[in-house]
């Protein structure tokens, strides 16, 4: 499809400077722009290339100042990134959508499937599982038994869901994910190790995103839940019983031990891991590869380093570390000097 500068402005509610007419039918990172498409600028570190870019059309924050003339012709909104994320998001919707059980899907006669699903090839769909209107699964998804999916979500190839998990409205999973696999819960014994039965379940609210290859175990007892507006990325692990504050983000190979809790807007870098039975506050920012081993402090803490401290401290624990091979020398010349003082 193709759109006018001007179209654009007026749905994102912008401002255009050049021409209005010009056209574009895609989308371009700015250092790549070609004629025919819009790209934006939000990082003052690409700024240069605003004066270089071929693309027809650049989103641009209103405050920035132009030390050169510009070929394109650009619009000017309060927030380019925000922009450009609303523009993505409705040309995803323009997309058209699958409908229809393929012939080659399995679908319990049990099972309760609502208006224009869409079910690939190779799917399975289980004994009293129920789909909401508009949900589309991909080819070799597993939905068990008696499972609740809700409405607008979207299940990705090779996605298994296994039975009783309750799914909200808009949930989007993934490739390869497994949501509702048995907690790790082993008791040990003279022999080895017996198996506690993960009887619970994963509960996954309205609008979360869960990226590839991402596992969410089921409880032990009760749920696993993760709250509305959870955005996951790929290869994190949830275990049994955790549970994932509202709008909260993580990035890949985050891992959770069983029974942590997450507070609500908390930022996650990639492998963190967190310790089992603590909780973390809402706001929370934890770095990446940090070691969170007990309860946060409070509401908008800030954490780096393994066992996990605020920045400060971490840093002036760096700033520390890389003297310890000249300070145990001198600590060892020290402890020969006085063996030898004292042998006087």
């Amino acid at each position: 499809m193709e759109f006018t500068a001007k179209q654009i402005a007026d749905l994102i509610g912008g401002r255009v400077e050049g021409n209005e007419q010009a056209k574009v039918n895609s989308f371009s990172k700015i250092e790549e722009g070609q004629e025919g498409a819009i790209t934006f600028l939000s990082n003052p570190k690409y700024t240069h290339y605003v004066y270089e870019t071929k693309a027809s059309v650049v989103l641009v924050n209103e405050d920035l100042k132009l030390e050169h003339p510009v070929s394109a012709t650009l619009i000017r909104v309060k927030n380019a990134y925000e922009a450009v994320a609303r523009l993505l998001q409705l040309y995803e919707q323009m997309k058209p959508r699958k409908t229809g059980i393929d012939p080659l899907a399995f679908v319990s006669p049990k099972a309760t499937i609502g208006k224009d699903v869409y079910v690939g090839a190779f799917a399975c769909i289980g004994d009293g599982t129920v789909i909401g209107d508009g949900t589309q699964i991909y080819p070799h998804t597993v939905i068990g038994d008696s499972v609740k999916i809700g409405q607008q979500c979207l299940l990705y190839p090779n996605v298994t869901v296994y039975q009783g998990c309750q799914l909200g409205n808009n949930v989007t999973i993934h490739a390869g994910s497994v949501i509702g696999a048995d907690g790790f819960g082993f008791a040990p014994n003279q022999e080895g190790y017996d198996k506690i039965p993960q009887i619970g379940i994963v509960i996954i609210e309205d609008n979360v995103e869960i990226g590839a290859n991402t596992c969410v175990d089921r409880s032990t007892m009760g749920q696993t839940v993760i709250h509305r507006g959870v955005k996951l990325d790929n290869l994190i692990q949830v275990a049994h019983n955790c549970e994932i504050g509202e709008n909260t983000v993580m990035s890949a190979q985050a891992g959770l031990a069983g029974s942590t809790k997450i507070g609500s807007w908390c930022m996650v870098g990639g492998q963190a891991g967190f310790a089992g039975h603590i909780q973390v506050a809402d706001k929370t920012f934890v770095g990446a590869q940090c070691g969170v081993i007990s309860n946060t402090k409070g509401q908008g803490e800030q954490l780096i380093g393994s066992p996990a401290m605020e920045p400060k401290q971490f840093f002036r624990s760096m700033a520390v570390l890389k003297h310890l091979p000249d300070m145990y020398r001198e600590l060892n010349e020290l402890k020969r000097k006085v063996e030898e003082l004292n042998k006087e």
